[in-house]
């Protein structure tokens, strides 16, 4: 019996660091459509709310197609609102900084995420292996590498905050995922459903104020296809095998394997627009891949108990 509660346990471990990794590639997959989308003179908003919108149609007709069911209690759907919040939060801060700082420079302070799920976690009582310390500095310190070259450009505290308060966002997405107990009840494919729907309404809300037209930048089969990739790949499965991983190996690890993110962004960048990619470049994926390899064969501490 032990034996086999020993497999099961390697298994669910393996399948969580499967589903992190997923889950940065596919949300590193946003260049690959968000890039023709906006050279096509799609405004940032449309992307954003469309993103979201075609999401909840694509994923609502899958769980419908599956017969689940869609109640929730008030408990749980006060605790989805508020991580469809968060997580549209993230989404925006970051979208929103790219108009002030270079886009590296954003990426490199969102990727502080892991720094601060780690540091909300030890807030709970939840404390980190060194292990897990070190490959989150190591984690960081890659990105820094990834990033380089935007030097030379005036930073904007607006810009700053703006992707600091994208990483805190995410970060408490990741950390109530993994603490809400609540939460735990409702399967990955519908918590992202309501995360995403949340997200619907609050782009709506802001695009309504600010009278935008959302629909009128858009033009063309390869616009509306793009569209639905950046809703499936970067939306869907990265937000369900993020709930996934959150689950299966806690807040803090699956939020180290969020550094594939940058990675793929850069290579998709590479072979999909002809982006160079440095020396810098290199030496911050070997800094990353050996961290993530060093975190996942290293012995930790059994996760934490959820509250």
């Amino acid at each position: 019996m032990n034996l086999k509660l020993s497999v099961e346990g390697h298994h669910k471990t393996l399948l969580g660091y499967v589903a992190g990794i997923v889950t940065g590639v596919t949300y590193g997959l946003n260049p690959l459509f968000a890039v023709p989308l906006m050279k096509d003179g799609v405004s940032v908003d449309s992307i954003l709310f469309f993103r979201y919108f075609l999401a909840v149609i694509i994923l609502g007709i899958w769980l419908v197609f599956r017969r689940e069911s869609f109640r929730l209690s008030l408990h749980q759907a006060r605790q989805l609102v508020i991580l469809g919040l968060f997580f549209s939060l993230s989404s925006f801060g970051l979208f929103e900084a790219y108009k002030y700082i270079p886009s590296g420079i954003a990426t490199t302070i969102v990727f502080l995420y892991p720094v601060l799920v780690a540091i909300i976690m030890m807030f709970l009582k939840v404390y980190p292996t060194w292990q897990v310390w070190i490959a989150i500095i190591a984690t960081f310190v890659g990105v820094l590498f990834l990033s380089g070259g935007d030097g030379g450009q005036m930073l904007q505290w607006r810009g700053l905050a703006l992707a600091f308060m994208s990483a805190l966002a995410y970060s408490m997405f990741i950390v109530i995922v993994n603490r809400s107990k609540s939460v735990h009840l409702i399967s990955n494919s519908m918590l992202t459903f309501y995360a995403l729907l949340t997200g619907v309404v609050v782009f709506s809300v802001y695009a309504a104020v600010e009278r935008i037209p959302l629909f009128g930048s858009i033009h063309g089969i390869s616009s509306w296809g793009s569209l639905v990739g950046l809703a499936v790949l970067p939306t869907i499965v990265s937000t369900a095998t993020l709930a996934m991983s959150t689950r299966l190996i806690g807040a803090t690890k699956a939020s180290v394997l969020g550094v594939f993110e940058p990675v793929t962004a850069i290579l998709v960048g590479a072979m999909a627009f002809g982006e160079a990619i440095t020396a810098n470049v290199i030496i911050g994926i070997v800094l990353t891949m050996a961290a993530i390899v060093f975190m996942i064969v290293s012995p930790g501490k059994a996760k934490a108990k959820i509250l």
